[in-house]
């Protein structure tokens, strides 16, 4: 691989923050500074960490930074649950984003072990 740009799950990634950022645009106004700015966050944080372990000099550092990426997923999975919950989103919506942040896990889990192996 030539760049983190080629690994799937940070293109992946980087999809889901493209859906994330548009079906917040309908989170309540009054949510800019809370629960959306935490979505936008931990979200974000997600491709930025694939990328950033990707550039360090070794394995185990990579492997730190996926393991942080592993953990914003976490955090926004949650938080889109919350979302759900105070019907800000419906749950054909939380349906879709939870499929492809499980589908980003799966793949994040993977590359965690092959470079832990």
């Amino acid at each position: 691989m030539k760049s983190y740009r080629d690994l799937i799950v940070w293109q992946k990634s980087v999809e889901m923050v493209t859906h994330v950022y548009k079906l917040i645009n309908a989170f309540p106004e009054g949510e800019k500074f809370g629960l959306t700015s935490q979505i936008k966050r931990s979200s974000i944080s997600i491709s930025s960490n694939i990328a950033e372990g990707y550039g360090r000099n070794y394995t185990k550092d990579y492997s730190r930074f996926l393991n942080i990426a592993r953990g914003s997923l976490f955090e926004m999975q949650t938080q889109f649950l919350i979302a759900q919950n105070l019907n800000f989103i419906n749950e054909n919506d939380l349906t879709t984003i939870n499929d492809l942040s499980v589908e980003i896990e799966k793949m994040l889990n993977s590359l965690i072990n092959k470079l832990n192996k």
